[in-house]
């Protein structure tokens, strides 16, 4: 996509604005981001703060822009960061899965978006509304390309560059060289919405795979694995596989990739190339565990409160607000507190409210949770 097509789909964009919502933005609703643009840079940092072409006044308690889309070539695809972001529209086609991983990674930041409201005491009030999903426009099929057609193992050819070079949007065409421009709309030919489950998408379960089978074959690390050397094995991973020029192999890059929501560790990584572990257990599963063993070592006689006490460890382990007020004594606080309140404090035995975080600080490991 060129400058001027960028400049042509913001116009667009602000029309359509302004028949949806009348006098609402006054072209406002889409800014063309590149680099023929005066002061283009600050632009993108002001967008990612949530003031580019002013605050919106439309939600008086939320801090957002009132442009509402930037449109741009190339500026904000990597090394970005507005985690705030809910739709990305892909307009042209991507043949480098590293560009396509990196674009996609605009939209997979964690939000929480309390965080941009102004009332501290509505804010206290929801505590939490955080970012779960976004959503990719794709008119080019590259999801469909990355996931179906891309070969992983072959090195991509590129198209050999034209004879005559293509315009950037803003000179003209070299003498002699042929131009053709339509003004009729582009049709969609088809639209599908699909749901990207829990299994990811292959450009993510390709990474992963790769990594297993270069830890498979690392001589050093299965001699340390057979001999259940768990504590040399993972040195030789952070050391030895991690952060290499070839691949760059990290432990949260690796954790994103695996879709599992929740940190896990080089052990777990090593178990599971190694097939010691079928899969990495999620959050809710992991919680289930320990919890029976809790039930199993601690022996609760309160039956019939078996699902308060389960409700307090759940909620005990995976919300930090909890466990501060909790530690602290500042017991008033549940009050404010949507997860956990003083009512569900309230139903759980009275013998249990501090056994059960005694409990967890000693047994349990509180890292996969943060």
């Amino acid at each position: 996509m060129s400058q001027n097509h960028a400049a042509k789909i913001a116009q667009m964009l602000n029309v359509m604005a302004d028949q949806l919502w009348p006098g609402q933005y006054k072209s406002d609703f889409a800014m063309q981001v590149t680099s023929d643009v005066t002061d283009a840079q600050r632009m993108t940092i002001n967008f990612a703060n949530n003031n580019l072409g002013g605050h919106s006044e439309f939600m008086p308690d939320y801090r957002t822009s009132r442009a509402r889309i930037c449109v741009t070539v190339g500026m904000m695809t990597t090394g970005y960061d507005c985690p705030d972001i809910l739709n990305l529209a892909l307009m042209r086609p991507i043949f480098s899965p590293s560009d396509f991983v990196q674009m996609k990674g605009r939209g997979t930041r964690k939000h929480n978006f309390v965080d941009d409201m102004f009332d501290p005491v509505k804010k206290e009030l929801i505590g939490e509304a955080q970012k779960t999903v976004f959503r990719l426009f794709d008119f080019f099929a590259n999801c469909e390309f990355f996931e179906e057609k891309f070969r992983y193992d072959e090195e991509l050819v590129l198209p050999k560059p034209p004879a005559v070079p293509l315009s950037t949007g803003g000179d003209p065409p070299p003498s002699g060289a042929k131009t053709h421009e339509v003004f009729q709309p582009d049709q969609v030919t088809y639209q599908v919405e699909q749901q990207i489950g829990a299994e990811g998408m292959r450009v993510d379960r390709e990474l992963f795979q790769k990594f297993e089978e270069i830890v498979r074959s690392d001589a050093a690390l299965a001699t340390f694995v057979d001999q259940q050397n768990w504590d040399a094995a993972s040195r030789h991973v952070i050391e030895d596989l991690f952060d290499k020029p070839s691949e760059y192999f990290n432990l949260e890059k690796l954790r994103r990739a695996s879709g599992v929501d929740r940190r896990i560790t080089v052990r777990e990584l090593i178990e599971k190339a190694f097939g010691f572990i079928p899969k990495f257990k999620s959050k809710a599963e992991l919680i289930e565990a320990e919890f029976e063993k809790f039930l199993l070592d601690q022996k609760p006689e309160e039956a019939g409160s078996i699902a308060q006490i389960r409700y307090f460890f759940e909620t005990y382990l995976s919300d930090a607000k909890l466990r501060a007020i909790i530690e602290s004594g500042e017991l008033g606080d549940l009050n404010v507190n949507p997860t956990f309140t003083t009512a569900d404090l309230r139903n759980v035995p009275e013998k249990w409210r501090r056994r059960l975080p005694d409990y967890i600080k000693d047994y349990v490991s509180l890292n996969p949770f943060l």
